[in-house]
């Protein structure tokens, strides 16, 4: 909680509820996949817990939390890049949309979903994370990450990375690629396949978001609000 309470706002006029105790219900919230209303008594009032919720989302508060955290750790010598869906409930896309934002919600053979685009470390921590519409593909979002990519020496990447675009890119920052070849590729680039294995890592990394309820199965119609969800997530299962 140290590490964490100098990201939140200064409360002006009448002291607030806890903020441990309400981190900790919007905790339980999304790692459950409760409704708000069905949040322990023990956190207090439901409508406090929502409401901070949104409030601090709409702040930036637990992006801002994320990337402090994530950027501490250093510059890494090994960064992994994917990508991976997540399924949008009926909740969160039936009502239509209002806004010039984008909801991040879209249609792909399997349905509406969103999807998160991840660089992490050799270790499988999260540095930086992307969420778009379900159909965006892996290359294009790698397009939309890479100049916040950290200064690393390898990037391992599965066969969807795979372009000259994105491999003279890389090379152009000192980066080796370790990215499988396509079948249909005239020249067959080679790769380290021992160093492949351990792109087990940024899988393990999608399992356990998952394992937060509100994480596999998207329940907010707001994409900022959905996207501080899984910042959270990250934060607690990797950061702190």
């Amino acid at each position: 909680m140290r590490r964490i309470e100098p990201f939140f706002p200064l409360s002006h006029g009448i002291p607030r509820v806890d903020d441990r105790r309400i981190i900790s219900g919007i905790v339980y919230v999304i790692k459950h996949g409760l409704m708000w209303r069905d949040a322990p008594k023990g956190y207090g009032p439901h409508k406090t817990i929502y409401n901070r919720f949104v409030r601090w989302s709409r702040l930036g508060v637990f992006n801002r939390i994320f990337a402090e955290l994530a950027g501490a750790a250093g510059a890494p010598d090994r960064i992994m890049i994917d990508a991976t869906h997540l399924k949008a409930h009926r909740t969160a896309s039936s009502l239509p949309k209002r806004g010039a934002l984008s909801r991040c919600i879209g249609r792909t053979k399997g349905g509406l979903n969103s999807k998160l685009h991840t660089v992490c470390d050799g270790q499988g921590r999260p540095i930086v994370m992307l969420l778009t519409e379900g159909q965006m593909s892996d290359h294009k979002g790698a397009v939309l990450l890479f100049s916040r990519l950290p200064q690393a020496k390898e990037l391992l990447a599965d066969k969807g990375y795979d372009s000259d675009w994105f491999r003279h890119a890389l090379a152009s920052r000192g980066i080796t690629p370790c990215i499988p070849p396509t079948a249909n590729r005239k020249v067959q680039h080679a790769y380290d396949k021992q160093l492949y294995r351990q792109r087990h890592k940024i899988e393990n990394l999608f399992a356990r978001l998952k394992d937060w309820r509100r994480i596999a199965t998207r329940y907010d119609r707001c994409a900022h609000i959905f996207m501080s969800a899984i910042t959270i997530a990250a934060t607690f299962c990797f950061w702190l």
